[in-house]
């Protein structure tokens, strides 16, 4: 049985349609069990699974989601959609599951959820503080706020150059 540590559980949480997400190959991993019995046993369940706890990726979010993780470029030549779990979507996996190590492996993934957003918590409530302390004070400190706010966004991926011989026409 492989150990799960929180670094690994929280890497494979992203962000789709404005929801922290697990994909399904992803919890099938930390479950034990093959995506194929982790997909069935929810369409058999799909009474469990509104809307807010899973949904199927679109092929762009899958393609985009093969492109940037790529622990999960296995799934760019299947053929079927892959699921996405929120939190809620994930602890219900494993009870259909119902399998000891998705029992157990299961708290862990809902730990890595609610650390992520704690995280997301108190960078808005720091904003916030910000905002305030810039209000009170005067004009001069403005390039202090303006600097320490650059810091605080995060930046833009760099334009990747092509590998190889560009000719003139590709630049």
């Amino acid at each position: 049985m492989k150990s799960i540590t929180a670094e690994h559980i929280d890497t494979r949480i992203l962000a789709i349609r404005g929801h922290k997400v697990m994909i399904d190959a992803d919890l099938a991993e930390l479950y034990s069990v093959t995506t194929k019995r982790l997909n069935q046993q929810v369409r058999r369940n799909i009474e469990r699974f509104p809307e807010d706890f899973m949904f199927e990726l679109r092929p762009a979010e899958k393609a985009e989601v093969v492109a940037n993780c790529i622990h999960l470029a296995r799934l760019k030549f299947s053929p079927a959609a892959p699921l996405a779990f929120t939190e809620h979507g994930a602890l219900m996996a494993a009870l259909v599951l119902n399998t000891p190590r998705a029992i157990e492996v299961s708290a862990y993934v809902v730990r890595a959820f609610v650390r992520l957003n704690q995280a997301l918590a108190s960078h808005k409530e720091l904003a916030r503080r910000f905002d305030q302390l810039e209000a009170r004070t005067d004009a001069r400190f403005k390039a202090v706020f303006d600097a320490l706010r650059e810091l605080m966004t995060t930046p833009e991926p760099k334009k990747k150059h092509p590998i190889g011989f560009v000719t003139p026409k590709e630049k």
